[in-house]
């Protein structure tokens, strides 16, 4: 595994990831699944960062299933503290925030395919969570009594 500093090129948010090789991140970053957590933009860029050097001996190799499994942790619980759930009705919000109807702010829920085929051909900047990602489901605001 390998950790990028990255930065993203529309608002200039610093952030790192994992990736499995260089190529695995080339790969993403050329099919735009690579996104900046703070604007949600596919454009971004490796940084300067020093190499990581392990210390010899005993336990120095890690666990790459154990690393993206602490990684993936942190990026539930970031989406669930940070992000609103909203269900089935994500396409509809995605495009109300994208279109200028709603405030622009941080969003998760569920799509069909075809909903995601139209997000897609419209432009509207929204892309599937990794499932390993996906925090337990909360219950919509709306829908609370």
């Amino acid at each position: 595994m390998i950790r990028y500093a990255l930065a993203c090129k529309d608002c200039d948010a610093e952030f790192e990831a994992w990736f499995a090789s260089s190529d695995a991140f080339d790969r993403q970053v050329e099919r735009h699944l690579v996104n900046c957590p703070d604007c949600g933009g596919a454009d971004v860029r490796k940084q300067v960062m020093a190499p990581s050097v392990r210390a010899s001996g005993k336990g120095a190799a890690s666990d790459p299933e154990r690393v993206f499994g602490k990684l993936a942790a942190k990026a539930r619980q970031h989406i669930s503290e940070n992000y609103d759930y909203v269900g089935d009705g994500f396409a509809e919000e995605a495009r109300s925030m994208y279109y200028g109807e709603r405030e622009h702010r941080p969003v998760w829920g569920e799509t069909t395919p075809e909903e995601r085929a139209a997000l897609k051909e419209e432009g509207v900047p929204a892309e599937p969570l990794p499932p390993a990602f996906v925090p337990p489901k909360k219950e919509q605001k709306s829908k609370l009594n």
